[in-house]
C-alpha cells in the first residue's frame, strides 16, 4: 500500500513540475494539507518535499524550519470550505445552442461531496449517467460582501483543481441539483492551492484511462475568476477557504466503475480519482 502511495506522490511532483512554462514564470506557492501518522496539517510543497507550516494559512503562516517527505504524507482536500458553489455553463464550448447568460448561473454543493487526491469516487447503485466535469476552483482568502470585479482579486487566495461529477438522469428528473450535483464523493478536489498564477489563463485538461477528453484554457470563460467572486459575494458572504468552482469546457460523457479521472490545471497539478460501484 505504501509503495502506491509513494508511485502516486511522484505522479503529483512530475505532474506540478513539468507544467508548461507559463504558468512558472511568477513566484508561485504551493499549499497542501495533508495527514502524517493521523495528525492534519497545512504544509508548502517544496519538490518532493512539504514544509509544514504553523497557524492559518489565509493569514500569515509560518513556514517551519524542517520538512517532511511527500511519499511519506497522505494528501487531502486542500482547504476546509465553510461552503462550496459552482458556475453553471460558463464556458462557450459548453453552452451548445444556449446564448450566454446576463449573469454566473450558480448552484451549490455541499462540503459533505469533497475528497482529495486517490480518493475513491463512489457511483450509487441507481446511478446511471455520471459524467465528469473538469473545473478551475477559486479558494477564497478572505471574508467578502458585495465587493466589485476590480476588488476581487484581493479576496482570491488561490487555485486549485476540482471535478464537478453530476449524475444527468437525476438533474433531469429531480426538482433541485441536490444529489445530481452532492452525492457523497461527487465533488474531488485538489492536489494543492496555487497562488501566484495568472488564474484567468490556464490549461484546464479532463483525461480518462489516459484519453484527454476535455481541454480548454481559462481565458475562455463567459465569466472570470473576478465576475465570479463578485457577483457571488453579492447573495452570500464569502469566507476564507470557500471553493468556487468556474465550470467545465466542452462535451462530457458518462464514466464507468474502474474508470481512473484525471483532472490537470497548469500549474496546479493532477488530481486523480478513481471511480467504482457501489454495492447496497
Amino acid at each position: 500500500m505504501r509503495k502506491q502511495h509513494c508511485a502516486c506522490a511522484v505522479t503529483l511532483v512530475l505532474g506540478l513540475f513539468f507544467a508548461s512554462s507559463s504558468a512558472q514564470q511568477a513566484k508561485v506557492t504551493r499549499y497542501v494539507r495533508y495527514a502524517l501518522k493521523g495528525t492534519m496539517s497545512y504544509g508548502i510543497l517544496e519538490g518532493e518535499n512539504i514544509r509544514p507550516v504553523t497557524g492559518n494559512i489565509f493569514e500569515d503562516p509560518e513556514p517551519a524550519s524542517t520538512t517532511v517527505r511527500l511519499a511519506d504524507v497522505r494528501l487531502m482536500t486542500p482547504c476546509q470550505p465553510s461552503k462550496v458553489i459552482a458556475v453553471a455553463l460558463n464556458y462557450k464550448s459548453n453552452l451548445g445552442d444556449k446564448a450566454p447568460a446576463a449573469h454566473p448561473e450558480l448552484f451549490a454543493k455541499l462540503t459533505s461531496s469533497l475528497v482529495g487526491p486517490e480518493d475513491l469516487i463512489l457511483l450509487p447503485t441507481d446511478s446511471t449517467n455520471a459524467h465528469y466535469g473538469g473545473a478551475l476552483v477559486i479558494v477564497v482568502g478572505r471574508r467578502a460582501k458585495n465587493i466589485s470585479p476590480a476588488e476581487a482579486p484581493r479576496y482570491i487566495f488561490g487555485v486549485t483543481a476540482g471535478n464537478d461529477l453530476s449524475e444527468r438522469g437525476w438533474e433531469q428528473s429531480d426538482l433541485q441539483w441536490f444529489r445530481a450535483r452532492s452525492s457523497d464523493t461527487f465533488g474531488p478536489v485538489g492536489p494543492v492551492i496555487a497562488q501566484g498564477l495568472n488564474y484567468d489563463d490556464l490549461l484546464v485538461q479532463t483525461r480518462v484511462n489516459g484519453e484527454v477528453r476535455q481541454s480548454e484554457r481559462t481565458r475562455n470563460l463567459v465569466f472570470n475568476t473576478s465576475a465570479i467572486v463578485s457577483y457571488v459575494s453579492k447573495y452570500v458572504t464569502l469566507q476564507p477557504g470557500d471553493l468556487i468552482f468556474t465550470g467545465t469546457p466542452g462535451e462530457t460523457k458518462a464514466i464507468k466503475s474502474g474508470d481512473v479521472i484525471e483532472v490537470e490545471v497548469e500549474g496546479v497539478g493532477v488530481l486523480r480519482n478513481k471511480a467504482v460501484r457501489v454495492h447496497q
